[in-house]
């Protein structure tokens, strides 16, 4: 569980004439991740493409092209089909020709409305103005400008201008339209050059054909409709587009799947060496999975092929991988006995035999291709699987460290449901994660919605101990209280005046599981260390910090020193009103606290003898635990921000005893006079009248979705941040090789 499948290096070996049955063979069992040949081997090539492939890599950049075009997705796809070779090359060619047919109408109608479009916004100012666009040009004697500015400001400029004789200005809405005669001496752009110290904005006078209406509104109009017209035809090409996706979506998946199968296949041999009698194939497997592996190569081609189990990889002394070779008589116990032949399979044999003498590679002298690190297959449990997610978002565990999915999966959802702990918001949150996983095929999002399951079902159960359903402590009053006989639930988050001493029970209790946290993540280092390293490097390698951070902790919670430490440590888990575990814990005795500073001590010696620079790193030990304080954080914010919805809308008071209770049957003028010694907070939006009632209820759903969001958010992202920054920094790399099976599951097609 801790770590990953033992892989073995296999070997095939056999004739050219075979190849392709073991290529399919080995495509079915979809088990063997390819090393790739690095042309090491005197003799020997790397392998070709087999005919066809170039056609169907062609084809299948065809289909996934239409799929983008039409818009195909996974949930398109119908029953499973046989998808055969007239298929390929005649249904094909109808959806392509038929699909770019109404792609290029689409592009070519879009274009068009493009320019209406371009039209439209250059008319509308000359609507605004009302000036048919025909008399806006064409004079020998005046000058014409259109555009936007400032009335007064064009009107002064073109008064003060020496160059300009006579003038008129008309405007419409933010548009003016300034007509003037130039004096005899005035520049053939006279009224251009004066209007540029008004701020005047030009704009274009549009060229219309000549049998165009000139009038601007009955040209807008025009072009109105011609836009409405061609957006019709775009909807209607559109609406063909849907209809060809949804006959043709079944087909292009199943092709597409298909066609990438053909692919596959096709390009196999180029991980292969070769001659010109033989080939050489080698990949990664799981160990355990040979024997079937051997027995499915002998089942397709006989005799015509030797399986090797060349190595099994495992782990040398300074950590590498060593692969180890396998031995003889392991190797003969993974091949089956050849059956009797006659004369035709025992030529077939001899060739066989020759095709492995070509390559010098015999069953007493295994020789790999390629010195290739096995690739990780991870080995969880199906219930901790989804959060091998959480692993790989910093890396794949190589091969040789441990897999920490197990450890996520035991305190990550603690974490996020602690911190939220609410039965309502816990069952919301695996729903959610319950649909995710139900109706996505992703496996990406079936790992999202498992850990959001299992996140879930931490809420709801925090939020039971806690007695709370969206912030309201109906589960303590009825079940708690009422039906188990308790003075209140078994745990409080702290936000009652009477209950602060919870507060600070978190903040010990968070800290104490981030340092038994902490010691798992050294403890990992640790036997990672003594297995690759040795005692001596593990002591002072990782044992240091184990020593350091334990006995840091053990003096922290000892009586040595005990006046200057904070109360709340020994107060937590003693006796009395402000002991949330009426343990009788006190503190540890003086004598601990000393052996505490000697652990810390020896820690700080070994930790010098193995790298005198990491001293001074040593406070990591309180820092690393310290940031578990945001646990305890977050819990006091979330349940802060609950607390203040249902503040507003149910209203609260506090009793005698310091406790808060939300008004949610009666009003405060009610509770004032039946709760001796009671104080309104807040006499909430749901006693003022209808209007604040609604207004109420707004902000109850509204600030309930927030909390709920921010649960994922915040609670979520803490979490993983110290997954991943406090617990991973310790051991955890994540630079493995990902298993990629030679292979596809089948969803879309059936074989043949």
């Amino acid at each position: 569980m801790l770590r990953p499948e033992q892989m073995s290096k296999v070997s095939v070996t056999g004739s050219r004439g075979v190849m392709g049955d073991v290529i399919e063979a080995m495509h079915d069992l979809s088990t063997v991740h390819l090393t790739e040949y690095d042309g090491n081997w005197e003799g020997f090539d790397q392998g070709v493409s087999t005919e066809g492939a170039e056609e169907a890599a062609d084809k299948l950049v065809t289909v996934r092209s239409l799929q983008s075009q039409l818009g195909v997705e996974e949930s398109d796809a119908g029953p499973s089909r046989i998808v055969t070779d007239e298929a390929l090359d005649e249904e094909l060619e109808e959806v392509r020709t038929e699909a770019n047919r109404l792609d290029d109408r689409r592009e070519e109608l879009k274009n068009e409305l493009r320019r209406v479009d371009e039209r439209i916004d250059g008319i509308e100012p000359f609507v605004e103005l009302g000036i048919d666009v025909d008399l806006l040009s064409g004079y020998d004697s005046l000058q014409v400008a259109v555009g936007e500015g400032d009335e007064a400001a064009v009107e002064e400029a073109v008064v003060q201008s020496p160059a300009l004789d006579e003038y008129q200005i008309f405007s419409g809405g933010d548009v003016l339209a300034v007509f003037a005669r130039p004096s005899s001496s005035a520049e053939a752009d006279a009224l251009a050059d004066v209007l540029v110290s008004a701020e005047f904005a030009a704009i274009e006078v549009p060229e219309l054909d000549a049998d165009e209406n000139t009038a601007p509104e009955a040209y807008h109009k025009r072009l109105q409709a011609d836009r409405q017209e061609l957006e019709s035809e775009i909807e209607a090409v559109e609406a063909d587009l849907e209809t060809l996706r949804e006959e043709w979506a079944g087909f292009l998946l199943a092709a597409e799947e298909e066609l990438a199968i053909r692919v596959g296949k096709a390009e196999a041999p180029l991980s292969f060496a070769t001659t010109d009698n033989a080939f050489v194939a080698e990949g990664w497997i799981p160990t355990e999975e040979y024997t079937e592996f051997a027995g499915a190569i002998s089942d397709a081609v006989g005799n015509g092929a030797e399986i090797e189990e060349l190595q099994r990889a495992s782990f040398g002394p300074d950590g590498e991988v060593v692969r180890e070779d396998v031995p003889e008589s392991v190797r003969e116990a993974g091949r089956r006995e050849p059956p009797e032949t006659d004369t035709d399979e025992t030529e077939q044999t001899a060739e066989r035999q020759r095709a492995v003498a070509d390559g010098g590679v015999t069953a007493d002298t295994p020789v790999v291709m390629r010195d290739d690190d096995p690739p990780t297959v991870q080995n969880n449990a199906d219930v901790a699987s989804p959060f091998e997610l959480l692993v790989r978002m910093i890396g794949k565990p190589n091969y040789t460290e441990y897999d920490p999915t197990v450890v996520l999966f035991l305190t990550f959802p603690v974490m996020f449901g602690f911190m939220i702990g609410d039965f309502a918001y816990g069952l919301i949150y695996t729903g959610i994660g319950a649909y995710v996983y139900r109706n996505f095929d992703s496996q990406t999002f079936k790992a999202f919605g498992g850990i959001a399951i299992t996140a879930g079902l931490f809420t709801t159960a925090f939020g039971i101990l806690y007695g709370e359903i969206f912030g309201l402590h109906l589960i303590s009053t009825y079940f708690w209280e009422g039906l188990v006989g308790l003075k209140h639930a078994p745990i409080e988050k702290g936000l009652s005046p009477a209950g602060t001493y919870w507060a600070n029970t978190w903040f010990v209790v968070t800290v104490l599981f981030g340092v038994l946290h902490l010691n798992v993540g050294y403890t990992l280092e640790f036997l990672e260390n003594l297995q690759f390293h040795g005692v001596v490097e593990a002591l002072e390698e990782s044992g240091s910090w184990l020593l350091m951070l334990n006995g840091l902790w053990l003096f922290i919670f000892s009586d040595l020193g005990k006046a200057t430490k904070p109360d709340m440590l020994f107060e937590v888990f003693s006796s009395g009103s402000v002991s949330a575990f009426e343990l009788g814990f006190t503190g540890f005795p003086t004598v601990v606290g000393y052996v505490g500073v000697g652990m810390l001590a020896v820690g700080l010696v070994l930790l010098a003898l193995a790298d005198p620079a990491e001293l001074v790193e040593f406070h990591v030990v309180l820092a690393h635990a310290l940031s578990y304080l945001r646990i305890g954080a977050v819990l006091l914010a979330k349940a802060g921000m609950a607390f203040a919805v249902n503040l507003l809308f149910f209203g609260a008071y506090i009793d005698g005893k310091g406790e808060y209770h939300f008004m949610l049957q009666h009003d405060a003028a009610y509770v004032l006079e039946t709760k001796e010694g009671a104080t309104i907070m807040f006499e909430g939006l749901m006693h003022g009248g209808i209007a604040l009632l609604l207004v109420g209820i707004l902000v109850l759903i509204v600030g309930h979705l927030i909390v709920l969001a921010l649960g994922v958010t915040s609670s979520g992202i803490q979490a993983a941040r110290l997954e991943y920054f406090e617990f991973f920094e310790k051991f955890y790399e994540g630079d493995g090789v990902e298993y990629e099976p030679f292979g596809t599951d089948r969803q879309y097609t059936a074989e043949e």
